[in-house]
């Protein structure tokens, strides 16, 4: 016995309203996510395949846009200095970085031990780098890096030491300072998240075997938190590679910073100081191509050993 037409259009229309229902729900976040991030992301890849050239001395004879296949990236390519920056920055990841996975793993630990006091006193505090603005982060630091503001400068050159924190040498390090300085808590929170979801039964098993706490954090909680020690490396590689306002804050006390330091600040600099912003979408798309390689690479490298 079939239903009768009106049940199966009911039926129907309930099925069509609960498969539309989840669609109506994303649609803000989806707009806003294709407004946002999808079309800047088309409009910077199309716009460094374009080249604009301008008739007469400031461009009053009109102005002209045509396709320039690769022309942009091959001007990107050719630009030495912001080459020397994607190295440079090369260079900060491999040291930065895992010293701060070190050290927010490190505080992870110690905040999860059986043994910690306070502990959401300290985890507070710790991340309360994280809240501060990259910029006032910086200018905090400057403080302690200026000769005559700086105290730890006085009190080494009272001890007869020499020591420029933002020298051609050692400016770098300083702004690797200042970014482990912001991000440690931020990753330390992470890596405690995944301690949190490590099963007691675990814990209890290693104790009845006797292990000590070295054994259980080498043979149970580091691999178990593998996954996020992944997420957070990759995280700090591609912020690595977007290193922004911390060199350009200190370019104005340091004059081994200049225009092109860091591949963001070389973009910035072609777009907004030499007006060619083709060749800064090229920049662009080039940071954002080498942050997918390396992070890709890490990936592979890190499942590679895990097999």
């Amino acid at each position: 016995m079939t239903a009768p037409a009106s049940d199966q259009t009911r039926t129907r229309g309930r099925r069509t309203g609960e498969q539309r229902a989840p669609w109506i729900l994303l649609a803000p976040f989806l707009l806003v996510f294709l407004f946002t991030f999808i079309l800047p992301i088309l409009a910077a890849v199309g716009s460094s395949f374009m080249q604009v050239t301008r008739s007469g001395l400031f461009g009053e004879q009109g102005v002209t846009q045509e396709f320039a296949w690769f022309h942009n990236y091959a001007l990107a390519l050719g630009d030495g200095s912001f080459i020397t920056s994607i190295g440079r920055m090369f260079l900060f990841g491999i040291v930065q970085v895992p010293i701060m996975i070190i050290a927010a793993t490190i505080l992870a630990f110690l905040l999860e031990s059986a043994s910690a006091r306070w502990p959401g006193l300290f985890r507070a505090a710790f991340f309360l780098p994280y809240g501060v603005p990259g910029v006032i982060a910086t200018i905090l630091w400057t403080f302690l890096y200026v000769p005559g503001l700086s105290p730890i400068i006085d009190v080494a050159s009272w001890m007869g030491i020499d020591i420029d924190f933002l020298g051609p040498s050692t400016v770098l390090w300083s702004i690797a300072n200042i970014v482990t300085w912001s991000y440690t808590g931020y990753n330390m929170l992470i890596i405690i998240a995944q301690l949190k979801s490590i099963p007691g039964e675990l814990y209890e098993a290693a104790h009845v075997d006797g292990a000590s706490p070295f054994r259980i954090a080498r043979s149970i909680q580091v691999p178990l938190i593998a996954p996020a020690l992944m997420l957070t490396t990759v995280f700090s590689i591609i912020g690595t590679l977007q290193l922004f306002a911390e060199p350009q804050v200190l370019q104005s006390v340091s004059p081994a910073i200049d225009s092109q330091y860091t591949p963001n600040l070389s973009a910035y600099t072609t777009a907004f100081a030499y007006n060619d912003y083709n060749v800064a979408a090229a920049q662009a798309v080039l940071i954002a191509l080498v942050a997918f390689i390396l992070s890709f690479a890490f990936l592979r490298l890190t499942n590679r050993k895990d097999q």
